[in-house]
């Protein structure tokens, strides 16, 4: 089976922040998706250096993307730049979280 970045993105939108309740791609926590032969790495960031969440987040993205990776290995990256920001949310997140620009 061919996987597409895009099949990845939809998967990781059933990780949850649980502290604001919205998905981590409308979050704009998710930089980067590689799929390849071997693995899907994803590049992804938390809201704060010290996310209490950091370990519940990248286990999150592991559990979702085991049923669609076969044989692929799944490499979560977190990065603290470029730094996150409210801008990076998608307009449904800004909404629902009561941000206005």
């Amino acid at each position: 089976m061919t996987l597409h970045e895009e099949q990845v993105r939809e998967k990781l939108r059933l990780v949850y922040d649980p502290e604001l309740g919205v998905n981590i791609v409308d979050l704009g926590l998710v930089y980067d998706i590689r799929v390849d032969d071997d693995q899907i790495h994803v590049r992804m960031t938390m809201t704060t250096p010290g996310c209490p969440m950091h370990d519940m987040l990248v286990g999150g993205v592991k559990r979702v993307l085991r049923d669609i990776a076969e044989k692929r290995e799944i490499a979560v990256d977190v990065v603290w730049e470029p730094r996150w920001s409210p801008d990076n949310m998608s307009p449904a997140a800004k909404e629902q979280l009561g941000f206005f620009d």
